[in-house]
C-alpha cells in the first residue's frame, strides 16, 4: 500500500527579520542582564557528564519553537518527547508558534525581556546569531560543545566547513545547526521537477533535456489533449509561487554558480568576482522565458497567488503535466507515473543545478539564551540528535510504537502507513529546521523513494563545484546589511513579478538596474565581499 508523504516543507527561503543595532557585551555564558548569575556551565552534582539520564534529579526547560503547517499535533504530547523525557530526566515545554507568525513572535521573545531557555526550530540565520550573540542574548557555546557535545564535535572534525559556518566573526559559536547527511543527495535536493510520463507517451515526446524542449512539452500539454478526454482541461505546470521555479531553472543560464543558500549572489565565471544575479543580463533572459510561459497560459491560475491547497486540489489523475514539488506518486492519492526530470540545458549550453544547497541547511537550528540555568544539560540534550541513535529516535519515534525494525531496516507501523496523518502524533520532524543530523537510514518519506533517488543521481553531476553555506557578518555591518538586503530584495521581488506578468516592459530593464544602484547595490555588494573574504579565510 502506498504511503502518503508527511510534508517536510520547502527549504527555499529564509524569513526576513528586522534586527536591532548590535551592541557589544562582555557577559559570559549563562549570565543574565541582572546581577544574579545563572548556573555555571561546569559539571555539577546533578549533571551526568555522559550517558543517560542526563540529570539525576528532574529539571524543566522552556523552548520557543515554530510549527509548520505540515507538522501536526501538540509536541508536548508526542511519543518522541515523552520518551526522551524519560531517557534524560529533562522535561521540555515546547511553546509552539505557527510558522506564519514566526517573525513577529520571535521578535517579541527576543526583545520583550522574557526569554525562553532556548530557541529551537526557530529558523535563526547567521545574522540573527551574530547580532543577538554579540548582545549576550545567545550564549557562547565553544567550550560547552567541546565538553558536552561529542556527537556534534565529531561531525565538525569530519566536516570542517560545519565549524567554519557556525563560527561568527567574533570567533564564537552560538548555535546548533540543521544538517543532512552529505551523501543523501535526494534529501539535500528536496523538492524536484516532475513530468507526467503518460502525457509524454501520448504526445510522442521524450523527457525534456533543454529549456526549449520543456517549453514545447508544456505547450503540447495545453493544446494537444494528452489525457484524450476531448477537453482542454490539462494543467501544463502546477506549483505554488514562482520563486522555486526561477531558482530551479536559472542554472540553465549559468546563474547560481555557488548554489542556492545565496539566491541573489554568486561568482561570475567570466570575471571570478561576486555578481548580483538580479542585475545581470542573463537574469533578464530567465525572466523573459518565464514571461513566455506565463503569457501563454502554461501556469495554473496566477502562479504568484496559487496556494498549496490549490496544488493539492489540482493534482487529480490525468490533469497535471509537470510540477516542482514533492514526489506526486507519494504525496497525492491515485497519482502514479510521474518521473523526475534531470537538469535542463539552457540556450547557451549551460547545465547547472542552481537550486543545490549546502548539507548544513541552517546555521541556527537551536540557540541557548542567557536565561537558561542549565546550559551544560541543554547542550547534552540537543547533542544526542547528532548521533545515529538520536536521528533514529527523532525521525522514527519509539520502536514497536511508531516503527518496527527488521534486519536493520526500519519502517513505520502498519497503522501509520495506512494513515500518514497520524505520524505527527509520534514525531515532530515535518517542516524541517530542527537541530540534528538526518541519517538517510531513517528517512521514510518521498526523498527515499526509488524515483527520487534515481533522478537525484542524474542531477548530482550538475551541482556547482562549490556550494556556499551562510556567510557571517560583523556587528558593525549587520544593521546596514540587513536594511539594504530587505530594501533590495523587496524591489527585486516586486519587479520580478511585474516582468513575468508583463506589467513592466523589458524595455525598462536599464531603468530597473539603475534603480538598484540608487538603492545602494554597490554598498551592499561591498559588505557581501567582506563576508566572502572571511568565509574564504
Amino acid at each position: 500500500m502506498k504511503r502518503k508523504k508527511v510534508l517536510w516543507g520547502s527549504l527555499t527561503a529564509m524569513v526576513a527579520l528586522s534586527l536591532l543595532v548590535a551592541c557589544s557585551s562582555k557577559e559570559e555564558p549563562g549570565t543574565s542582564a541582572s546581577t544574579t548569575p545563572a548556573k555555571s556551565a561546569e559539571p555539577v552534582s546533578n549533571l551526568n557528564p555522559t550517558g543517560f539520564p542526563i540529570v539525576k534529579e528532574p529539571i524543566k526547560l522552556t523552548f520557543f519553537s515554530s510549527k509548520s503547517n505540515s507538522n501536526l499535533g501538540n509536541w508536548n504530547d508526542t511519543t518522541i518527547w515523552k520518551e526522551y523525557k524519560k531517557m534524560t530526566n529533562i522535561d521540555v515545554d515546547f511553546q509552539l508558534v505557527p510558522v506564519d507568525a514566526l517573525v513577529e513572535k520571535r521578535n517579541l521573545a527576543l526583545v520583550g525581556g522574557s526569554l525562553p531557555d532556548a530557541f529551537h526550530t526557530a529558523r535563526l540565520t547567521s545574522v540573527d546569531l551574530a547580532n543577538y550573540g554579540s548582545q549576550g542574548i545567545f550564549i557562547k557555546l565553544n567550550d560547552l560543545i567541546d565538553k558536552y557535545a561529542p556527537n556534534l564535535k565529531k561531525i565538525m572534525e569530519k566536516y570542517p566547513d560545519v565549524r567554519k559556518g557556525l563560527t561568527m566573526p567574533d570567533g564564537n559559536i552560538y548555535s546548533f545547526p540543521t544538517l543532512i547527511d552529505p551523501n543523501h543527495t535526494s534529501s539535500i535536493i528536496g523538492s524536484q521537477m516532475w513530468v507526467n510520463q503518460a502525457f509524454l507517451d501520448a504526445l510522442g515526446m521524450k523527457m525534456p533535456e533543454t529549456t526549449d524542449e520543456y517549453y514545447n512539452y508544456l505547450k503540447a500539454v495545453k493544446t494537444q489533449d494528452p489525457n484524450k478526454n476531448g477537453k482542454q482541461d490539462e494543467i501544463p505546470f502546477l506549483a505554488s509561487g514562482i520563486t522555486m521555479l526561477y531558482d530551479h531553472i536559472k542554472g540553465a543560464w549559468g546563474l547560481g554558480t555557488r548554489g542556492n543558500t545565496h539566491p541573489r549572489v554568486d561568482v561570475d565565471p567570466a570575471t571570478n568576482k561576486l555578481r548580483f544575479i538580479p542585475a545581470d543580463p542573463k537574469y533578464k533572459e530567465v525572466l523573459q522565458y518565464l514571461n513566455k510561459l506565463n503569457s501563454e497560459g502554461l501556469f495554473y491560475k496566477d502562479i504568484f497567488t496559487v496556494t498549496t491547497n490549490d496544488v493539492t486540489a489540482g493534482f487529480t489523475p490525468g490533469a497535471v503535466g509537470s510540477s516542482l514539488y514533492l514526489n506526486p506518486n507519494i504525496t497525492y492519492p491515485n497519482i502514479t507515473g510521474f518521473k523526475g526530470m534531470p537538469t535542463l540545458k539552457g540556450p547557451n549550453g549551460d547545465k547547472l543545478f542552481s537550486r543545490a544547497r549546502s548539507f548544513m541547511v541552517l546555521t541556527g537550528g537551536m540557540a541557548i539564551t542567557k536565561a537558561n540555568k542549565y546550559p551544560a544539560e541543554t547542550v547534552r540534550w540537543v547533542d544526542y540528535f547528532y548521533s545515529d541513535e538520536g536521528s533514529k529516535l527523532f525521525r522514527m519515534g519509539v520502536k514497536d510504537v511508531s516503527y518496527t525494525e527488521t534486519g536493520g531496516k526500519v519502517d513505520y507501523v502498519e497503522a501509520l502507513k495506512k494513515d500518514a496523518s497520524q505520524i505527527g502524533k509520534h514525531v515532530t520532524w515535518a517542516g524541517g529546521w530542527y537541530p540534528g543530523m538526518d541519517n538517510p537510514n531513517y528517512i521514510i518519506s518521498s526523498e527515499s523513494d526509488p524515483e527520487n533517488m534515481r533522478v537525484s543521481e542524474l542531477i548530482k553531476p550538475t551541482f556547482p563545484k562549490e556550494i556556499w553555506p551562510e556567510f557571517t557578518y560583523a556587528s558593525n555591518e549587520m544593521s546596514e546589511f540587513k536594511a539594504l538586503e530587505t530594501d533590495l530584495g523587496t524591489f527585486v521581488d516586486e519587479m520580478m513579478a511585474k516582468f513575468i506578468k508583463g506589467t513592466a516592459s523589458f524595455s525598462d530593464w536599464d531603468n530597473y538596474v539603475a534603480q538598484l544602484k540608487k538603492m545602494g547595490l554597490d554598498r551592499y555588494m561591498k559588505i557581501y565581499e567582506q563576508a566572502y573574504e572571511r568565509y574564504k579565510k
